[in-house]
């Protein structure tokens, strides 16, 4: 249904699952707060419908058949799941592809110091960010430290009402009559988003007595040196849990809409499409924040190799095989759009804008200006989704991402459809996208996962 506004026309039934679904979303956001972290919980979601890891079932020699469900992990940052369907090699799969990373800061591999009897971590920002909006927030810090003894300590500080935070400094208004002449690109630097850590100093040390009493700390608490950090994955995002917003509890606030707003819906679609026709495959990537590059972006060949293995199990491994199952896949490339807002109505052309309230926005391209970097949708797929949509009564409209000149984006579509497949963008639209806090429609990311189940089922 084009051009609706969902809201006027759910029924109770409709309204039960729309909340059930968006309280489950705000627990998923609230643990899942980076790439290791969702795919933690979408591995936990999998094994509990019956997917089984591929590494176990090619290490017992076991075969895959139609029918049999299958996930596989790359470096615990991203993960590949299949539920087997029929004639894989003549209708392909029908694919559901987000990324679980976020904009962030990362601390560096020498990041502790101290000046002027202040400890920081030194950071990296991760992503497209406006910098200035990272000062003077609760912050938390998530990630793994990887000791030479082969453990690794997992950590997440700052969640917990009895635990501590961290934040950024600013100037304060009174001093800040240069600050604020500045352009808002250059009002903080990247290397002035140091996290402060502590002010205490440990007794009976004379030099670096505060930072020596944060190395202790790490020491009690998790058993770590210094050295340690230079094999760390250490994350800085806002700390607390998503959160319902609006007096009629219609949004939720959150860090990491994008692009988690749709990886999950998309896992929950997934896994509601039993024995499904056509092979139903969920690709949940790291790295599109930075251009979908290394070995967990989708630029990486896990997606291929992984293909292999399965056709390898399935007993019909060849290499025209493998490229006629992805010549005659389809694909949403589940990726947010940008919301109108009509604080900010001069960045957006209104007529082709994705808006609140309007369920899942197909963006037939993305790229910037001149549609640069774009995977640019074919209108025959275009129709066979509307008939989808429309069969399965989803909430849908289209959209592109601000006016042509202004800017744009860019998604993991591109990559696939180089297979031959075709391929779109469709997620939900995005108010603050790309802030440390984002705003999403209830009702947007209900009508998301109709549409992908409706997907996956028609396909």
């Amino acid at each position: 249904m084009l051009h609706e506004n969902a809201w006027t026309y759910y029924n109770e039934n409709d309204l039960k699952a729309l909340e059930k679904l968006s309280a489950d979303y705000i627990d998923f956001l609230s643990e899942g707060k980076t790439e290791r972290e969702c795919t933690e919980l979408l591995v936990a979601m999998a094994e509990a419908k019956g997917f089984r890891n591929l590494d176990e079932i090619i290490a017992k020699g076991e075969s895959i058949a139609v029918g049999d469900k299958v996930y596989a992990v790359n470096m615990n940052k991203a993960v590949m799941m299949l539920n087997i369907g029929k004639d894989i090699t003549t209708k392909g799969m029908n694919i559901l592809g987000a990324h679980i990373d976020s904009p962030r800061m990362d601390i560096k591999q020498n990041p502790l110091y101290e000046t002027e009897e202040l400890a920081y971590l030194n950071t990296h920002y991760y992503g497209g960010i406006k910098k200035y909006q990272w000062v003077t927030l609760p912050l938390a810090i998530h990630g793994v430290v990887c000791k030479p003894d082969g453990t690794t300590v997992k950590i997440a500080l700052g969640e917990k009402e009895d635990e501590p935070v961290f934040f950024v400094s600013d100037l304060l208004i009174h001093l800040a009559g240069d600050q604020m002449k500045k352009v808002a690109a250059n009002v903080v630097e990247g290397e002035d988003l140091d996290i402060l850590v502590g002010t205490k100093p440990l007794e009976g040390e004379e030099k670096d007595a505060v930072k020596a009493n944060i190395l202790k700390l790490l020491k009690d608490y998790y058993d770590i040196e210094e050295e340690d950090f230079w094999s760390a994955e250490l994350e800085v995002v806002p700390a607390g849990r998503a959160r319902e917003a609006g007096f009629d509890r219609s949004m939720i606030l959150s860090y990491g809409h994008d692009d988690r707003c749709c990886a999950y819906p998309s896992a929950v679609a997934l896994f509601d499409v039993e024995n499904p026709d056509t092979t139903s495959c969920g690709l949940f990537v790291d790295k599109e924040e930075i251009g979908s590059v290394g070995a967990t972006g989708m630029e990486s060949r896990f997606f291929e190799d992984t293909m292999r293995e399965i056709l390898d199990r399935m007993g019909i491994y060849s290499e025209i095989n493998l490229t006629r199952v992805f010549r005659n896949s389809r694909m949403l490339s589940s990726d947010v759009n940008a919301a109108y807002d009509p604080l900010y109505a001069s960045a957006f052309e209104k007529q082709n804008a994705s808006k609140f309230g309007r369920g899942l926005v197909f963006s037939k391209f993305t790229g910037s200006r001149g549609k640069s970097g774009s995977n640019d949708a074919n209108a025959e797929y275009l129709a066979k989704l509307r008939a989808m949509m429309d069969k399965h009564n989803v909430v849908y409209h289209a959209a592109e991402l601000g006016k042509v000149d202004i800017g744009g984006g860019g998604t993991i579509a591109y990559i696939l459809a180089n297979y031959g497949m075709q391929v779109i963008d469709s997620g939900i639209p995005v108010m603050s996208m790309h802030a440390p806090w984002e705003a999403i429609s209830k009702c947007d990311l209900y009508e998301a996962y109709k549409g992908y189940k409706a997907f996956l089922i028609e396909g």
